[in-house]
């Protein structure tokens, strides 16, 4: 689109004897010239180059990362109707829950490497994707202590420090990122497992290894979560100290 302008542009500034001749060339001259003067005067882009931009910012929303997170959001309403259909304890209506729970966490897995690798990121990427993820999981634990099947502390445990990390990377956020660790990636597996398995009707040996599958999850929340609090910290100082010297380099 700013091929016609730029033309435009060139011809004003080089040879106003042949203006008239490159008018009768391509027909349109009067509006380039005009594109190409309101450019210059007001450095704003045309209103058709406007349009186009925001097509394609509205068409990128719609590729394979962004409908997997929006699949992960229509899962949750699904996999609570399943949990609790039945009085919640029928082991058919949990082996259903627990394929929709399991489809979301996969789902999980692949798209934010979806987008980081084939530059799919998107503003509702950024902002689906956290929700989603905290959705299918807060249902599933919130759904397990209502049956009666998982303490509410651990829900609550798990819950807040979800939250609290979501929450405390916004308020850091000016002076940087923090990363997500190993420790994390390990924090979200685990717990992905354990609930699972909460969510399966399991007896015998598989009831006994879940609570320990779930013990384990437990312990990385908290020692992940405190671990996300230590770099929060530091990257505050970190940022403060370094404005502070900006400020004084400045000043001298």
């Amino acid at each position: 689109m700013t091929g016609v302008p730029a033309s435009a542009a060139g011809g004003s500034s080089g040879a106003h004897g042949a203006r008239g001749s490159g008018a009768a060339a391509d027909g349109v001259k009067s509006e380039g010239s005009g594109s190409a003067s309101g450019s210059e005067g007001g450095g704003r882009a045309p209103r058709g180059a406007k349009i186009a931009a925001a097509a394609v910012n509205q068409a990128s929303v719609w590729n394979v990362a962004n409908l997997l997170t929006m699949l992960r959001l229509v899962l949750v309403p699904g996999f609570v109707a399943l949990m609790l259909a039945n009085g919640g304890y029928d082991p058919a209506w949990r082996s259903l829950a627990w394929a929709a729970f399991a489809v979301a966490m996969i789902t999980d897995l692949f798209d934010g490497h979806l987008a980081r690798t084939y530059n799919l990121v998107t503003d509702f990427g950024k902002i689906a994707d956290p929700i989603a993820d905290k959705a299918i999981m807060g249902a599933a634990l919130i759904c397990l202590s209502a049956l009666g099947d998982l303490p509410w502390w651990v829900t609550a445990v798990i819950l807040g420090r979800e939250l609290g990390i979501t929450l405390l990377r916004f308020l850091v956020i000016r002076y940087g990122v923090i990363p997500a660790s190993r420790g994390g990636k390990l924090k979200t597996l685990t717990q992905g497992v354990a609930v699972g398995m909460y969510v399966l009707a399991l007896t015998g040996w598989l009831a006994t290894l879940r609570f320990w599958v779930m013990a384990a999850a437990v312990v990385l929340t908290v020692v992940t979560g405190l671990d996300y609090v230590r770099q929060a910290i530091v990257l505050r100082r970190r940022g403060i100290a370094e404005r502070a010297a900006a400020l004084e380099e400045k000043e001298a």
